[in-house]
C-alpha cells in the first residue's frame, strides 16, 4: 500500500467511476469490456497491473448476474496479471437482500455472490448494505460505508420541523442515528409482509408526525410500494410533507411512474450507486462520489476509515 491506486471500472456504472477518478485526480485505466457472437462475457485489460494496488468499481445492477460474471472475470485478469492488492468496490450489492434462509430449499444469496470473491481480491468495499451481518459472510476485510451522512449534508438546511421515518424496523437504527444529527424526532412504520412485492401498514410507533414534514429514510427503493404505502400512512396521520431518502435506486417494475404520479410523497432523493435509468421531476440524485473516493484514497495510503463514520 501507499503507491498511487489503480482504477478500473466494469460496464454497470462506469459514470459513477469516471467521476471516482476525477476526483482522485486519475484516470480509470484502460480495459474491453464485452460480448462475444455466442454471448459469453469478454473481458482483456490492456494497461500494465503488474505490482499495482487496483479499485474495481462495479456495482452489482442490474442484470447482476452478467455484472457479477464481469467482475469476477476481470478479478480474475488482474490477478494473473500480478496485480499487488485488489479491492472490489460494490456501490450496490445486489442479492444482499437474500440474507438468510427464511423458507425450506431456498439459497443464501448473498453469500454465494461473496464467496465468488472471497479467495480472489484482497478486500471488499460496500455501502449500505441491506443486512450488516453480511460483512461476515467471508473473512475478508469488508468495509461498509454509510450514506447518511451525505443524504443529511444535502438535506439538513433545506427542512423545517422534520421527523425521521422509518419504514420498517429494519431500518430503525439507520433512521435514529441521522435524527440525532439532525436533532429531530423520530418514529417507525410497522408493517406486514404479504408477500415478495405487498406490505401492509399495521401502525406508528415512536413521536407524533402530525404537523411535522417527513423524512422516510431507507436504503433499497425497488418497486415503490412500500415507499407509497408509508406515505400514505404518513399522510393519514398528519404529516405536513413527505419526502423519502433513499440509498440505492433500484426502481424497478414501474417504481418511477407510480412515484410520478403520487400527490402524497412530494419528493425522493436517491444517491448515484445505480445509474440513472427513469424520467422524473419527483426523483433527485445525491451524490456520494467524495464519500468512495475518499475511502479509496484512506485505503490505498493505508489510512483509517473511522473518520468517514463520524
Amino acid at each position: 500500500m501507499g503507491k498511487s491506486p489503480v482504477l478500473l471500472s466494469g460496464s454497470a456504472h462506469p459514470e459513477f467511476a469516471q467521476q471516482i477518478a476525477e476526483h482522485l485526480d486519475t484516470n480509470l485505466i484502460n480495459a474491453t469490456t464485452g460480448t462475444f457472437p455466442d454471448g459469453e462475457t469478454q473481458i482483456e485489460i490492456h494497461d500494465n497491473v503488474r505490482k499495482k494496488d487496483v479499485f474495481l468499481i462495479q456495482p452489482f445492477a442490474k442484470p447482476q448476474d452478467h455484472h457479477i460474471m464481469e467482475a469476477a472475470f476481470m478479478v480474475d485478469a488482474l490477478r494473473r496479471a500480478s496485480a499487488a492488492d485488489i479491492t472490489m468496490v460494490i456501490p450496490y450489492f445486489g442479492y444482499s437482500r437474500q440474507d438468510r434462509k427464511e423458507r425450506p430449499r431456498v439459497p443464501i444469496s448473498a453469500k454465494v455472490v461473496t464467496d465468488i470473491f472471497a479467495d480472489k481480491v484482497d478486500r471488499i468495499v460496500s455501502v449500505d448494505l441491506h443486512s450488516h451481518q453480511q460483512q461476515g459472510f467471508s473473512n475478508l476485510p469488508h468495509d461498509h460505508l454509510y450514506a447518511a451522512n451525505s443524504i443529511y449534508k444535502y438535506l439538513s438546511g433545506s427542512i423545517e420541523d422534520p421527523v425521521i421515518v422509518a419504514p420498517d424496523t429494519g431500518a430503525a437504527k439507520r433512521v435514529k442515528g441521522l435524527a440525532k444529527k439532525w436533532d429531530a424526532p423520530w418514529a417507525i412504520i410497522d408493517k406486514d409482509r404479504l408477500g415478495a412485492k405487498k406490505t401492509e401498514v399495521a401502525t406508528i410507533v415512536g413521536e407524533s408526525v402530525k404537523n411535522r414534514n417527513a423524512i422516510l429514510l431507507d436504503d433499497i427503493a425497488s418497486t415503490g410500494g412500500s415507499l407509497l404505502e408509508a406515505a400514505k400512512a404518513l399522510h393519514q396521520k398528519g404529516a405536513k410533507s413527505i419526502i423519502a431518502a433513499t440509498v440505492h435506486p433500484v426502481l424497478c417494475s414501474g417504481a418511477p411512474k407510480r412515484i410520478n404520479k403520487s400527490n402524497i410523497l412530494d419528493m425522493l432523493f436517491v444517491t448515484d450507486t445505480l445509474p440513472k435509468h427513469w424520467k422524473s421531476d419527483k426523483i433527485e440524485t445525491i451524490t456520494i462520489v467524495p464519500l468512495v473516493a475518499e475511502a479509496i484514497h484512506r485505503i490505498n495510503r493505508g489510512k483509517s476509515l473511522g473518520p468517514l463514520f463520524k
